[in-house]
């Protein structure tokens, strides 16, 4: 293998250079990624195939499951950010000991994770769920339970290696899970290689055994791969020290909240709007699968921006890392605004890709103008919130992301879908994307404002 991608440099480099090694960096990532979507899409596919109430269960249960994984793996990102300051720094020795406290960090959060997708029931009660869906629901939560250890495992090597720049090698082993679980999940669900078909069950079951897979093809990359013998990443290894794991819970805990807000406010939104009728619902449902495809685009630059403003702000670079964001940011928005322009042009088609349902299309139709403006503005949000964790700033932006999507999407898009003048008797789910057209505007400015004043610190800050 060749060495790292992304080296701590001390000359400066042209905005050119600098765009190059954020594409280098973020389309293997941004493949990984819709890799792991077409994971939850092919689990929809096969389960509803199979069986009504088991493609129920599959979206209630993946639901609950990606809300909890999201929000335990988003507080092991700050592994992330730690490893690019010690790389930017130079400080060899410190990368070793950080990943194998993530490990430990890992561990300790499985236990809580697992008791959530273990017993569910109080979740399952809250949300209403009808009791033939729940009892399989809780089938599938429980399979899935054997291999969180194993996620949040994988996600930590897959920080580590983020950070060191080595993307290429997450987009391998995405391929490997996902050509792996496909095939798995359907003879599972419904029946092959001499088994019984288990319905909904299956799915959860090839989750958790291509989760394992995942976490070995990890390890064995970091145990073989020569280019990491300097780390020592399994030499000398440390128990857990109260001190590195408390660091990581301060970097990593906001991070995770932050993650958990912006997921559950699409969840919650999709709630509220089921008194709205099924259309209504579904026509939500597509517009948000779309501008959840369009925001990997931007997710995969931040991730790369996260990395090398971490190793600039580590290397003491201050300059580099201003440039890193500059260039990052309109890179990223330069894209997602062509994006917005291609889907307001092609609408009609896009959406009929979706559903063959007239008044779904129609409900759909009317919600596209507002993801080509959210976007944009959510683009931002996005880049200054993870160049942010590249400087280690993640408990203001938590505060300003509830802010936005708990208090203006959430609650401003409730009232105005249901109690806003002229709609207390024709409510409609634009009022959520309304909301949160202006939620994003704001944070935009909130974070862009934040990150001014991060960047100005004086450059002897602490790394």
């Amino acid at each position: 293998m060749s060495a790292p991608v992304l080296l701590p440099l001390s000359a400066p480099e042209s905005s050119l250079t600098l765009a190059y090694r954020l594409f280098h960096h973020a389309w293997p990532v941004l493949v990984a990624q819709l890799l792991s979507m077409s994971m939850l899409i092919a689990d929809t596919l096969i389960t509803g195939r199979y069986g009504t109430l088991d493609l129920a269960a599959v979206a209630v249960g993946s639901g609950v499951y990606i809300s909890i994984v999201m929000l335990l793996v988003g507080v092991l990102q700050a592994v992330a950010p730690t490893v690019a300051h010690h790389f930017g720094a130079r400080r060899v020795d410190a990368i070793g000991p950080a990943l194998q406290q993530g490990f430990w960090l890992a561990l300790m959060l499985a236990l809580p994770g697992i008791a959530l997708l273990a017993f569910p029931g109080f979740l399952l009660e809250f949300s209403s769920v009808p009791a033939d869906v729940a009892g399989k629901t809780r089938d599938y939560l429980l399979a899935t339970a054997f291999g969180l250890p194993a996620v949040l495992l994988y996600r930590t090597f897959y920080a580590f290696n983020n950070a060191l720049g080595r993307p290429r090698a997450l987009m391998m082993i995405s391929f490997i899970v996902t050509a792996t679980h496909v095939p798995l999940a359907w003879a599972l669900v419904h029946g092959g290689f001499g088994l019984p078909p288990l319905g909904v069950l299956g799915c959860g079951i090839s989750t958790a055994i291509v989760n394992w897979i995942a976490f070995a093809c990890g390890a064995g990359y970091l145990a073989r791969n020569r280019d990491y013998r300097p780390y020592r990443l399994f030499a000398n290894w440390q128990p857990p020290r109260r001190g590195d794991i408390l660091a990581l819970l301060k970097l990593g805990i906001p991070m995770g909240l932050s993650t958990f807000i912006e997921v559950s406010s699409f969840t919650l939104i999709a709630l509220f709007a089921a008194r709205l009728g099924a259309e209504a619902v579904a026509g939500h449902r597509v517009v948000a699968n779309l501008a959840a495809l369009i925001y990997m685009l931007p997710l995969a630059i931040s991730i790369s921006i996260l990395v090398l403003v971490g190793q600039a702000a580590g290397a003491r670079e201050p300059a580099r890392a201003r440039t890193t964001v500059r260039v990052g940011m309109g890179l990223t928005v330069a894209l997602v605004a062509l994006i917005g322009v291609l889907l307001w042009v092609g609408r009609e088609p896009v959406v009929a890709l979706f559903s063959a349902d007239p008044a779904v299309r129609a409900v759909a139709l009317g919600l596209v103008f507002y993801i080509c403006i959210y976007q944009i503005f959510d683009a931002v949000q996005t880049v200054a919130a993870h160049a942010l964790r590249g400087y280690k700033v993640t408990f203001m932006p938590m505060l300003l992301h509830a802010l936005c999507f708990w208090g203006i999407a959430l609650a401003g898009g409730y009232w105005l879908a249901f109690h806003a003048p002229g709609r207390e008797q024709s409510p409609t789910v634009a009022g959520f994307w309304e909301a949160s057209v202006v939620a994003t505007i704001l944070a935009s400015v909130l974070f862009g404002w934040l990150l001014r004043v991060v960047m100005r610190r004086p450059r002897d800050a602490r790394a």
